[in-house]
């Protein structure tokens, strides 16, 4: 074949048709038989779904895109054209639907007002993804389906360059009232094993933006596990925590016996784990497990949601570099964290960020971060 004749068939399979996720509602599918520690109960999410296109270049045409052009076994001197490839990562776009969790992206209204007209420049920022989990009937127990289209949107939001921040959250009556029982029951200790059951989970932990949890109602087990993993948790009064796996004869198994002694010492970490014992809200905030209760007539969903704007308002590599800093902390030893962190600071001066953010102190205005 000639180099022309493959670029023809190149072109052709570029002009495939895309592969477009089905477009459906959101479901809401709970096993009847799902079964926990609490009584079974519905609570009501916060937000509504909006719903976002994905799509994907054919992999045919991806194929054909990579293959190189050849002429009697060698390759052509012929200049290829350039070519901007589209990912195929699943994990590229927001899905139209979810089965068990609702997102949402949020800007502030000043931002709505002045997001860039189209054909502009200037891209927009500043967004806070919200993240809803969406399985009332079982009060939201956490099972394989919902962390697989959780880890999948927060993957999405975390690529996301007009979001600077996520914020996860629940129903009134639970955040999550622990992983799904019923799921977890029958499995024997070689398919724990070898599936490394909740390792995905780590995922939450690993995203780079900061990550808000909006807590009412019960955050047990697993639940609880899922709130530590995220940035900073808000609660509401009617919040509770706890890790009651020992009820169950196992032990917290997504990382409540690690992230837990950090936030509340060793002491009432292990009364929690060895008792079962669940705790409120304002005991919670006492113990260092919580950022802030909110007050009784505020919403902790749209309380949190103002301080990711506030968040994401600021340089998103400056943020990113914080929470790496931060986090490194329980890795390292004081001298070793020390160091880490002098060195990213060092590092910031090569951004146009920290130029900006000088001078816009310098000059008594308000910075304009580019992310940049």
């Amino acid at each position: 074949a000639t180099p022309s004749s493959i670029l023809s068939r190149s072109r052709q399979n570029a002009n495939a048709p895309v592969v477009r996720s089905s477009s459906s509602a959101h479901r809401i599918r709970s096993s009847p038989k799902a079964s926990f520690h609490l009584p079974p109960g519905v609570g009501q999410p916060h937000n509504q779904t909006l719903n976002t296109n994905a799509t994907m270049l054919s992999s045919a045409a991806l194929r054909a895109f990579s293959r190189p052009l050849v002429s009697a076994g060698k390759p052509s001197s012929s200049p290829l054209l350039p070519l901007r490839l589209l990912s195929t990562d699943a994990t590229s776009s927001l899905r139209d639907s979810y089965e068990h969790i609702l997102v949402e992206r949020r800007f502030p209204p000043e931002k709505e007002e002045g997001s860039p007209q189209e054909g502009s420049q200037r891209r927009r920022r500043g967004g806070v993804g919200l993240v809803t989990l969406n399985r009332p009937r079982a009060l939201n127990a956490l099972c394989d389906g919902l962390f697989d289209d959780l880890r999948h949107a927060t993957k999405v939001l975390d690529d996301d360059d007009e979001v600077g921040c996520l914020v996860l959250t629940g129903s009134e009556k639970a955040f999550a009232a622990g992983a799904d029982i019923s799921e977890m029951s029958g499995r024997d200790f070689a398919t724990a094993y070898r599936t490394n059951m909740f390792e995905g989970w780590a995922d939450i932990a690993s995203l780079r933006k900061p990550v808000l949890a909006a807590v009412s109602g019960y955050a047990l087990g697993g639940g609880c596990e899922l709130a530590m993993m995220c940035d900073v948790i808000y609660a509401s009064p009617t919040a509770k925590f706890g890790q009651p796996e020992i009820n169950l004869g196992v032990i917290p198994g997504a990382g409540g016996t690690q992230r837990l002694i950090r936030a509340v010492g060793k002491s009432k970490a292990m009364e929690m784990v060895l008792t079962g014992n669940i705790i409120d809200a304002q005991r919670a905030e006492r113990d260092g497990l919580v950022a802030k209760v909110v007050g009784e007539e505020e919403d902790v969903v749209e309380e949190t949601v103002k301080v990711g704007f506030v968040v994401a308002s600021k340089s998103l590599v400056a943020s990113q570099m914080a929470k790496e800093a931060v986090n490194a902390a329980d890795e390292m030893t004081l001298r070793e964290g020390l160091n880490f962190e002098r060195r990213l600071f060092h590092s910031l001066f090569a951004t146009d960020d920290q130029k900006e953010g000088m001078a816009a102190f310098l000059e008594k205005r308000k910075p304009n971060f580019t992310d940049s």
